[in-house]
């Protein structure tokens, strides 16, 4: 598995709350997964779990729409 992956996985799962990762369907984290990829490149594995999640607030005006309603239905 190559360190992309990997880094895209801890994103998909880093991406939200507790509640989100284990709430949210694949479609949903494919709605984020070219945000994530644009805007939270630099997170590192190892740094804190809601690092995706807080990346993806940062960036909530510039975010896809299918991203942004996703966030808003889980409340983030």
């Amino acid at each position: 598995m190559s360190m992309r992956t990997l880094l895209m996985s801890a994103a998909l799962i880093g991406l939200s709350s507790i509640a989100m990762a284990q709430t949210g369907t694949p479609e949903e984290r494919a709605a984020c997964r070219p945000d994530v990829r644009r805007f939270c490149y630099r997170i590192r594995e190892g740094e804190r779990s809601n690092a995706y999640l807080h990346c993806l607030q940062q960036h909530r005006e510039k975010l896809s729409p299918r991203c942004r309603a996703v966030l808003e239905r889980h409340g983030a």
